[in-house]
């Protein structure tokens, strides 16, 4: 289902975060280099060093023509693809930002990070709209639903914090996870949410109430990254274990295990983030190694 297709390499330290461009077959990768790359997949190969930037970046987001760049010193900078050139750069939070999303309904983008706040800044001007504080301290990944009605946090106290996207008031708290929680994502159809942590264990929740449905051992170590297939019911996780786990949406069953002792081939160090590509045929992960794998994906 999942077969290596090639390791990309040209990182020089760990790479933190992945994300697809609006082009096809076009990513950009990002870490401790201080540099945004662009990689063709068409080409599996390197394409140039986009942009630099002036701290390490710790997460990617694109959106409409827009590349969002979250860096360890609290700023981020937008990267406009139709100007090509950096159009922003803001001081945004006092510590590192880990996460960025955009709510498309409101035209709205969201920081998060280690000072535990959250920023809401408009699209249009890139002006801040409003800031709350979620947690004492980090704030690791943001979930957005599909409906765009909530939004899910998760922190490094091991709680999930569910907020109303309507006006950003609480709405939930979960006990998610003994240690912090470390990733997340709902189900593209709303069905659930799910979210993994530093335990090691995937927990499933039930929507619209969010009651606990299965907790999964599913890795040995923290899990950083829950990602589902764009079209088919599967989605993936990658963990500081070294391995990436395939699984069903619909019962949880595992069917694939991607690490070196299994495939012959993997990450030899922690695997930070993995996405699709945007028509689900390859998986793409990456790490503390430093390399860039790309994944085949065959439904069969």
């Amino acid at each position: 289902m999942l077969k290596h297709l090639r390791t990309l390499s040209g990182h020089q330290n760990p790479v933190y975060a992945l994300t697809n461009s609006g082009k096809e077959g076009i990513f950009f990768s990002a870490g401790n280099d201080k540099g945004v790359v662009e990689w063709s997949l068409e080409k599996l190969a390197f394409l140039m060093v986009k942009l630099p930037v002036q701290s390490s970046v710790y997460c990617l987001h694109y959106y409409n023509d827009q590349l969002f760049i979250g860096e360890r010193s609290g700023a981020f900078s937008v990267f406009d693809f139709v100007k090509q050139e950096v159009v922003a750069r803001i001081n945004a939070h006092t510590k590192p930002i880990f996460n960025i999303q955009t709510v498309k309904s409101k035209n709205e983008l969201l920081t998060a990070g280690e000072d535990g706040t959250v920023a809401v800044w408009s699209l249009s001007d890139l002006k801040e709209i409003y800031r709350f504080q979620v947690a004492k301290e980090t704030v690791r990944a943001i979930a957005i639903s599909p409906n765009e009605t909530e939004v899910a946090f998760a922190c490094k106290d091991g709680f999930i914090r569910i907020y109303n996207l309507a006006d950003y008031s609480p709405k939930q708290e979960l006990d998610g996870h003994t240690l912090p929680a470390t990733s997340l994502a709902y189900h593209p159809e709303g069905k659930y949410l799910i979210t993994g942590g530093r335990d090691a264990q995937l927990r499933i929740w039930g929507l619209p109430n969010y009651e606990l449905k299965q907790t999964i051992p599913a890795h040995l170590f923290a899990i950083y990254d829950i990602v589902f297939h764009p079209k088919l019911p599967y989605f993936a996780t990658g963990s500081q274990d070294k391995s990436i786990k395939l699984w069903d949406a619909e019962n949880f069953k595992l069917y694939k295990i991607l690490n070196i002792d299994k495939a012959g081939i993997g990450h030899t160090h922690s695997i930070n983030k993995i996405i699709w590509s945007a028509k689900g045929e390859h998986l793409i992960s990456t790490g503390d190694d430093k390399k860039i794998m790309v994944w085949d994906f065959n439904d069969a």
